[in-house]
């Protein structure tokens, strides 16, 4: 907790208002026993009405500025607890953004979507009721002692023995539930993964009729997950009973003992009941701060995992600040110097030696078997992934020491996963160029072959896109994704099997349409289909993690084995008629 307490600073007048305004309101409480003790003692004893409804009055006034001193500390704790978890939160989210794929892969998303909600959820929680109900309860529990010790002090002994004895068992059964806590947490990650897994793949489970197993895995988990909070359940559960025991066995004892001093006159009744009502309130604070430690230990628990992410190192270090050169056509846009990439926790290297070179106007074509390495090949130019051998060189300038943002503002890529996001095409074009037009926007449509998601001009432009572009076909989503890599006016534009969902005559226009950009930028297409890297200027064959072939489509089609297999198996009329 006190990692995440530097983003508490900027609220500290009211992280020291609310606890004052609750401590004024614990010491007008402490006042009101000895207003009732007075009012036995002298009103009732010696019949004086006026003087009983004059201490009344009192009581009502202590009562009401103790109401508004809560209400007032109620107010900047929340206000400091919504401001901290909103601090927290953006910083979460910020480092995020810094890691690397291998550290995302590493942590996971299902943990670190639980982190930014869940548990900054909870330590918001803990840090609200920790400025209400920490210096109150310690203050009502304290002053209930020191105010018994000025009444009798030989009483008042009752006092300090149960309030050590339940100090002794709240700390231990606190050490106790802490580590459960972070077990809780671990297992709700659990849960959540496989929840979206679930969610996101409902077609593919009912397709395959997996809903029985999934459904089974799901109840092991949430088992796990329930077995965890029945136990951390249990032991929290201990305090209050415990705590109530302990109070009104310590009352028993009170009202017994008190009741020899009573009859032997060195305690007045006015004074017992006092020392009665300093219990009851020591009951009560220690009540509210059982809860405060079982929502404390939470807190504590989950603030351990935001600062544990926070305190992750992002495996790809910063740029340097060099700036990328503008270069003349003799030296590459980009090239491969014996590049390897082993990802972090494999033992087998998933690209070997891969070296190429690409010059501003060429297009490279990759191509390989599912696995062979193509995208983990493409992940390295943008930085995804930073080689673990060799270098990947952009203007003659090695990528890990360029700046990562100047580095992919040059660089459009369209993965193999269409991703959209909700809003309007606009919103999903300006993501590739923020500055761009309405014009630059249909430029790149029109481009993608996706005139027809715009039929009529900057007015298509405001069409609703669903979360992920549930309300668009396959296609459609892949050419909207190529017109976002395109308003963006690259230098190298990457397509990753993006042709996947087009038909061939599309496919066919898009490349076309793509070729008279040649002059512009340097294109890589990565794809399983042969007809859509025939025409590249050249092409590298990819094969475990290796290129096995290099040169164009007809000298690939003489030399390498692999490449004709595939050529002789999507393109056989054209094969046999060649042969003719």
């Amino acid at each position: 907790m006190r990692k995440l307490g530097k983003y508490l600073k900027s609220y500290w007048k009211e992280c020291a208002l609310a606890p004052l305004f609750k401590l004024l309101e614990a010491c007008f409480e402490l006042f009101i026993p000895l207003v009732v003790a007075s009012i036995i003692d002298v009103g009732i004893a010696r019949g004086n009405r006026p003087y009983i409804a004059h201490m009344c009055a009192l009581m009502v006034g202590l009562g009401m500025v103790g109401l508004l001193s809560s209400v007032t500390a109620q107010f900047f704790a929340a206000k400091a607890a919504v401001g901290f978890s909103t601090n927290v939160r953006r910083a979460l989210f910020a480092h995020i953004q810094t890691l690397s794929f291998s550290d995302l892969d590493g942590i996971g998303s299902s943990t670190l979507i639980t982190r930014m909600t869940s548990d900054v959820n909870q330590v918001q929680a803990g840090v609200n009721i920790f400025l209400r109900l920490s210096l109150r309860s310690i203050c009502i529990v304290m002053g209930a002692m020191i105010m018994a010790f000025t009444i009798d002090a030989r009483l008042a002994s009752i006092f300090a023995a149960t309030i050590g004895a339940l100090f002794v068992v709240t700390f231990g059964l606190m050490a106790i539930s802490i580590p459960l806590y972070k077990k809780i947490q671990e297992k709700l990650d659990g849960v959540l993964r496989l929840t979206r897994e679930n969610l996101s793949g409902a077609r593919i489970i009912r397709a395959f009729a997996r809903e029985g197993a999934e459904t089974d895995d799901f109840l092991a988990r949430n088992g796990e997950l329930t077995a965890f909070q029945l136990i951390a359940g249990r032991v929290a559960a201990l305090l209050n009973p415990v705590t109530l025991l302990f109070v009104n066995l310590a009352t028993v004892f009170l009202i017994w003992r008190g009741a020899f001093h009573v009859n032997a006159g060195s305690v007045s009744q006015g004074q017992l009941v006092a020392l009665v009502n300093y219990m009851a309130q020591i009951l009560v604070e220690l009540i509210k701060f059982t809860s405060l430690v079982i929502l404390v230990n939470k807190s504590i628990a989950c603030a351990g995992r935001i600062a544990a992410v926070l305190d992750h190192r992002p495996s790809m270090p910063t740029a340097d600040g060099v700036a990328i050169p503008d270069t003349d056509g003799s030296v590459p846009t980009l090239a491969f110097n014996g590049v390897g990439l082993t990802y972090v926790g494999s033992h087998e290297a998933s690209l070997s030696g891969v070296s190429f070179e690409a010059f501003k106007g060429q297009t490279i074509g990759i191509i390989g078997d599912t696995g062979s390495g193509k995208s983990s090949l493409i992940s390295l130019v943008p930085r995804f992934y930073d080689a673990t051998e060799g270098s990947v060189l952009f203007h003659g300038l090695d990528v890990k020491r360029c700046d990562r943002a100047a580095l992919r503002s040059r660089i459009g890529i369209v993965p193999q996963q269409a991703v959209l996001f909700r809003g309007t095409i606009r919103d999903n074009l300006l993501m590739g160029n923020e500055n761009a037009s309405d014009a630059d926007c249909i430029e790149a449509m029109d481009l993608a072959q996706a005139a027809e998601l715009v039929p009529h001009g900057a007015q298509s432009l405001i069409k609703l896109i669903e979360q992920g572009g549930r309300n668009l076909s396959g296609g459609q989503r892949q050419r909207l994704t190529i017109a976002r890599a395109l308003v963006r006016k690259p230098e190298v534009l990457i397509l990753d099997d993006s042709f996947s969902a087009l038909d061939f005559a599309t496919d066919a226009r898009l490349r076309k349409a793509i070729a008279s950009l040649r002059d512009r930028m340097t294109v890589i297409i990565v794809s399983q289909r042969v007809s859509s890297i025939a025409n590249a200027d050249r092409i590298l064959v990819i094969d475990e993690g290796m290129v096995v072939g290099d040169g164009t489509h007809k000298e690939l089609v003489e030399s390498c084995p692999i490449y004709r297999e595939l050529y002789a198996l999507q393109c056989p009329e054209t094969r046999e008629g060649g042969k003719k």
